[in-house]
């Protein structure tokens, strides 16, 4: 495996490659996350794509993790996103269409991606899709509520405060009840939130024009992620193909599952 670091205006960016046969693969973390968080959650496992062959790309959204960030809250507007996954493209895959997995956040950075240059893309799995549209609105509510919260009573009470809305059932059920904090510097985490809470997925008819094959796999009982959402990117994307996690067993299955649709 091979680590990197990319220079962006007013961030790092780290990512690493594991080699491999296959295409590209370049997978993108949930808005907190990190590649870090997902290995110590331990529900979002991508190795079975390398495993199955691929290249796989991963790395750390500017801010998040072991990627530096600077308190600008337009850098977390997911078309600012796109661009640093553009430029990491062009520097780990130049020239080539890939395959990309984005989690919640990183759903939001490639669907802005896919419809400004759809021909650098062979495939998407969009995993928990978040909240848009209609619902946008209110999410960024939250994470402006967010956003003051740690201004104003630090970081300690972010994190008890997000305790404080428990598991959700599809994963306790499943026995997953890591919950790591966010992997942000507090003295960027409101500039984050407060990016997050006013960016939005492109518009219906932007996504409708995209023609490529789409996996849709949202989670049940998540009010950041509800399962319309994918409904309607489902209506939107011809051929998608839609598949809710209802079960503990259905998001075992997802490392998997996205490497046979990759294949």
């Amino acid at each position: 495996m091979t680590d990197g670091m990319l220079d962006r205006d007013g961030a790092m960016l780290s990512y690493e490659v594991q080699e491999g046969e296959g295409p590209t693969v370049v997978q993108l973390h949930g808005l907190s996350s990190s590649r870090a968080s997902e290995a110590a959650a331990g529900f979002f496992d991508w190795s079975p794509v390398h495993d199955a062959g691929g290249r796989l790309v991963r790395y750390d959204a500017r801010g998040h993790g072991r990627s530096t960030g600077r308190a600008e809250p337009g850098d977390w507007a997911w078309p600012r996103l796109a661009d640093d996954l553009f430029a990491l493209l062009d520097a780990v895959a130049p020239g080539e269409a890939v395959d990309a997995i984005g989690v919640s956040m990183g759903v939001g950075t490639l669907l802005h991606a896919a419809t400004r240059e759809p021909a650098r893309f062979r495939r998407l799995v969009l995993v928990i899709p978040p909240t848009a549209w209609a619902t946008r609105p209110a999410q960024g509510d939250v994470y402006r509520q967010m956003a003051d919260l740690v201004e104003t009573q630090g970081y300690d009470a972010l994190v008890r405060a997000m305790s404080a809305f428990g598991t959700l059932p599809l994963l306790e059920a499943g026995g997953w009840t890591v919950a790591p904090p966010p992997d942000i510097d507090p003295a960027i985490l409101p500039a984050v939130f407060r990016g997050a809470g006013s960016t939005d997925l492109p518009a219906p008819e932007a996504i409708a024009t995209l023609r490529l094959p789409v996996l849709l796999r949202p989670w049940a009982g998540d009010p950041g992620h509800p399962v319309a959402t994918s409904e309607r990117l489902h209506e939107l994307i011809p051929g998608s193909v839609l598949e809710v996690m209802s079960t503990p067993d259905d998001l075992r299955a997802l490392p998997e599952r996205t490497a046979g649709f990759l294949r």
